[in-house]
């Protein structure tokens, strides 16, 4: 899949997740997620992990998963700690 199908992809998805408002995390903070939050996640995930990456199906994971999937992996790619977050609560909409 070419960058640029792959990057619009992955913004249609983070939009449709925004617009719909989807929420499935642990403690408050995560409760509801803001959608200019899973926006950047979305973008993150393009620039960051979507060079190797594909983007899995939703539900692929559990919050817990991708939970561990994001420290490992940002640990690997020396992701900020705040943009690891935006990204997680990315893919944990999915769910």
């Amino acid at each position: 899949m070419n960058i640029y199908l792959r990057k619009t992809t992955v913004l249609a998805f983070a939009l449709s997740v925004a617009l719909t408002g989807a929420t499935s995390f642990g403690n408050a903070a995560e409760q509801n997620p803001d959608p200019a939050q899973i926006a950047r996640g979305a973008k993150a995930w393009a620039s960051t992990c979507g060079t190797c990456h594909n983007i899995r199906p939703p539900g692929d994971q559990t919050d817990g998963e991708w939970k561990l999937s994001i420290a490992h992996m940002r640990s690997l790619a020396n992701v900020p700690g705040d943009t690891a977050d935006d990204i997680r609560a990315f893919l944990q909409a999915s769910n």
